[in-house]
């Protein structure tokens, strides 16, 4: 499991729009990334904390703070997801679950269905170096984050 202060994984997982993108791209933008585990599009907690994200996006922006949301979801689920709740900033498609087994966020059978296995919740701040300089996983995916201990973290 990355540590904060080691070096956050690359990825390489397609938005929705169906281009790749990469870690590295959004930390050479500058400021801090906020990587945003979420279960899957269109559930309740998680319509709930990627809308949070859109609402307060203004607010971590003067932070120098983004956000990339990151699902096991279809880049087809996602678009309609980003596209039904205003969502702006990328959501990604971790559909092999690469990233998910990299940052070690895997919840396994979610709601007791055997075999499909999702992102648990989890929060990674990732610097301008690509450090991770904050990191919060959920006690079990139906936990919202902190959205002040984000902005802390962005401080």
């Amino acid at each position: 499991m990355p540590s904060v202060g080691e070096k956050a994984p690359e990825f390489s997982l397609y938005d929705a729009d169906r281009k790749v993108r990469k870690l590295s791209e959004f930390v050479a933008q500058g400021g801090r990334t906020i990587i945003a585990f979420y279960p899957g599009a269109f559930t309740s907690v998680c319509t709930q904390e990627m809308c949070t994200f859109r609402d307060m996006y203004g607010e971590l922006q003067k932070l120098k703070g983004t956000v990339v949301g990151i699902s096991v979801d279809a880049p087809f689920a996602q678009k309609a997801f980003a596209e039904k709740n205003g969502l702006t900033f990328p959501l990604l498609c971790d559909f092999k679950r690469e990233a998910v087994e990299r940052y070690d966020v895997r919840w396994k059978s979610l709601g007791g269905v055997e075999g499909y296995d999702v992102a648990n919740r989890a929060i990674f701040v990732v610097d301008g170096s690509g450090k991770i300089i904050s990191k919060w996983i959920a006690e079990n995916p139906g936990v919202m984050p902190d959205f002040e201990a984000i902005k802390k973290a962005l401080a």
